[in-house]
């Protein structure tokens, strides 16, 4: 088996990843431990992973959040080193990973830097469904958000967010939730309407959103960030601070680091992990951190 395995999806960033193909090819041919998949549908990803997988082997996720994350759920645990080729939309994972001024051009460095281990998000709901998530997880305002994006199809970059956040938010009202934050040495309950609940593992969401300003890949900690049930109106005011990364110190926004979070729905619901999203949930949802989860470069 070749020892770098290229997982290329052309559907990323509205189809715009396609036009990367033949400057890929060009760049691992000759190469004799690399060997370059094209995925052809949705879910392909995770299941070249999963039929390719050997101790040993790093898998390159070419595309965005949501082909990284097919590829993180395929392999975790697996002895798998994971190499991100970021030619998505968002890009969200890699803002925190690989800041941009550590960013290089082309693929050389694939090959020649060390990899270190990052921390993922666990989540089981449902009858026992179980998946990871590298980046974050956003359950009701921001999984919409996740839903019509990946709807809108004549739209492209980080544009079609803005599009809709604001499409979400006409027709939104805060949701009734159950809350239970398990911190380091203590324990929050919350019982009450929540505007946006999400908990990261990296910094950034949605393209430009620093919803966790806070968050370190390697702590061994999630961050949760919940605001507070808020008049619509003065929504813009606080999407103006998610920009910045201010909203933390606002008297409606509780934001914290956790080992754990327990949820529950009365009402189904649209949850997403890493953008990629996850319909009809309801019930008990839980979360928790798996410190050192996987090995990234």
């Amino acid at each position: 088996m070749s020892r770098y395995l290229f997982i290329f999806n052309p559907a990323a960033d509205k189809g715009r990843a396609s036009r990367r193909i033949a400057w890929l090819k060009a760049l691992l041919s000759g190469r004799q431990d690399s060997v370059l998949f094209t995925t052809t549908y949705a879910g392909h990803a995770g299941d070249i992973a999963r039929s390719e997988t050997a101790t040993g082997t790093c898998m390159i996720a070419c595309g965005g959040d949501g082909t990284l994350h097919e590829v993180v759920n395929a392999v975790a645990g697996k002895g798998v080193t994971i190499g991100i080729l970021p030619i998505g939309s968002a890009n969200d994972f890699v803002k925190t990973h690989s800041p941009q001024n550590r960013i290089v051009s082309g693929i050389n460095h694939l090959f020649e830097v060390e990899s270190n281990d990052v921390d993922l998000g666990s989540v089981f709901y449902g009858n026992a469904r179980h998946r990871y998530f590298i980046n974050s997880l956003g359950i009701g305002f921001t999984g919409r958000i996740a839903k019509s994006v990946q709807q809108s199809t004549w739209l492209k970059g980080e544009i079609v967010y803005v599009y809709a956040l604001l499409s979400v938010l006409f027709g939104y009202e805060p949701l009734m939730m159950g809350i239970k934050i398990t911190l380091e040495d203590s324990i929050i309950e919350l019982h009450e309407p929540v505007f946006v609940f999400s908990v990261l593992n990296g910094k950034v969401e949605g393209g430009k959103f620093r919803i966790a300003p806070h968050a370190d890949l390697t702590d061994g900690l999630l961050d949760v960030c919940i605001l507070k049930a808020v008049p619509k109106h003065q929504f813009f005011g606080y999407v103006l601070k998610y920009l910045r990364g201010s909203h933390i110190s606002d008297s409606q926004v509780l934001y914290c680091k956790a080992k754990s979070v327990e949820v529950t729905l009365d009402a189904a619901e649209v949850m997403h992990l890493d953008g990629e999203v996850y319909d009809d949930i309801f019930g008990r949802i839980v979360i928790s951190v798996v410190p050192n989860g996987i090995s990234v470069r």
